[in-house]
């Protein structure tokens, strides 16, 4: 027992969510670490009002357990939108409601990962599904991004050598951390190599909806024809975090194994939350609300990216996403994210991000970092961007070669 909990708590294993959001309490400090929305576009009022509808509409029976896939009509709203903006074909039968999106992740990993699985991650990759992970002790395999998306010339030659590859992990639309989207092409050519190589695909999409220049494009399940991929969303980025509301969609055997490690852990879902958001839902146009959403966004995005144009110098590479709430920004090898943050970014210009190394599963990347633009004003960003900048100047010049 000893041993086991030892390498649970290996922090060579188990670290990926420690410190990862830098703190300043200095009275200028700027923060682009945390990937939250704006706290002014929360609908709260309406919010309140179907929580109240909600209660009257159902009385003391809302109080009481409910299904532990979750509340049936808002199952049903859900597979409808997906099947509206995702082409997924499917129903409230197979979608299961989980407390947020990072839930649903783990059970996936608990249903399919046995100690020593192997595991196909793209990279950089998102730090709460290595936090999941982690914790079946995978051996990962990584594989790079490209403009659109996942390598698959890489990720098939990764498969030729390692075929016992089980599962495969995606972050396909305005990806965390690098804002980067998948083609169509890809997710139907992903799809089938999961096909021919016999590996799960996690499909996890939660800002899908926030996209500046399109409507989101087909989800990579809307392709699956033998039931190995499972897609994982939130209301966490388009409505409010602490509703802690994600939600997943899978079939078959895939479908029961999730419902039997989420009976093992959870035999009610929050159907008083649940109950809620259904009400929002008919009692409000999400839609609406989600282009008030895009449309801040897109804003503070450009902001970002007009900073990072002018601000930083030709030696930095960042990525110009086209929906969600990150920034990718790789600096020259020779510098360390991470620890020029904590020696002079943080101490001098009050500004803090999330080093690069966080989202490689291997902590073996040190030179990018992850820049959230949704919590502040255009404002807010050229003032916090123009600082960070001057700081990351100062770190290439000690870079440059002297003649």
């Amino acid at each position: 027992m000893k041993n086991l909990l030892a390498q649970r708590a290996n922090p060579d294993v188990t670290s990926a969510l420690s410190g990862l959001f830098p703190t300043d309490t200095h009275p200028d400090a700027i923060s682009f670490a945390a990937g939250s929305p704006r706290e002014s576009l929360f609908p709260v009022k309406e919010m309140q009002r179907a929580f109240h509808d909600a209660i009257d509409q159902q009385g003391a029976h809302l109080f009481q357990y409910q299904s532990a896939q979750g509340n049936p009509e808002l199952r049903a709203k859900l597979a409808a939108r997906i099947g509206k903006w995702g082409q997924v074909t499917t129903t409230a039968d197979n979608v299961v409601l989980t407390v947020g999106g990072q839930q649903a992740i783990e059970l996936v990993a608990k249903a399919l990962l046995d100690p020593g699985d192997e595991v196909a991650v793209e990279v950089p990759t998102y730090v709460g599904a290595l936090a999941a992970f982690d914790l079946y002790q995978p051996t990962y395999h990584a594989v790079g991004l490209q403009a659109d998306g996942l390598d698959l010339d890489q990720l098939e030659e990764t498969l030729r050598q390692h075929p016992g590859i089980k599962l495969l992990y995606t972050v396909p639309d305005y990806h965390n951390p690098t804002g980067i989207t998948m083609s169509v092409a890809k997710r139907r050519q992903l799809v089938d190599l999961a096909n021919r190589y016999d590996f799960v695909i996690l499909e996890d999409s939660p800002y899908r909806d926030l996209g500046y220049t399109q409507s989101p494009l087909p989800a990579i399940k809307s392709f699956d024809t033998q039931d190995r991929v499972v897609f994982v969303s939130s209301m966490s980025k388009i409505l409010m975090p602490a509703l802690r509301t994600g939600w997943l969609v899978a079939d078959g055997d895939l479908l029961a194994a999730i419902m039997k490690v989420r009976f093992g852990s959870d035999l009610e879902a929050t159907g008083v939350t649940h109950a809620a958001i259904n009400v929002f839902m008919e009692e409000n146009d999400l839609d609406a609300h989600v282009n008030v959403l895009k449309n801040h966004y897109r804003e503070q995005c450009a902001a970002m990216v007009a900073a990072l144009q002018a601000d930083f110098p030709d030696e930095v590479d960042f990525t110009t996403p086209q929906g969600g709430f990150f920034d990718w920004v790789t600096l020259p090898a020779g510098i360390d994210a991470g620890k020029l943050l904590t020696d002079q970014i943080i101490p001098q210009a009050h500004i803090s991000y999330v080093p690069g190394t966080n989202f490689y599963p291997n902590r073996d990347s040190h030179n990018g970092l992850r820049l959230c633009f949704t919590g502040m004003t255009p404002d807010e960003i050229a003032v916090g961007m123009k600082r960070l900048g001057d700081q990351v100047k100062a770190a290439v010049r000690e870079t440059r070669p002297v003649f």
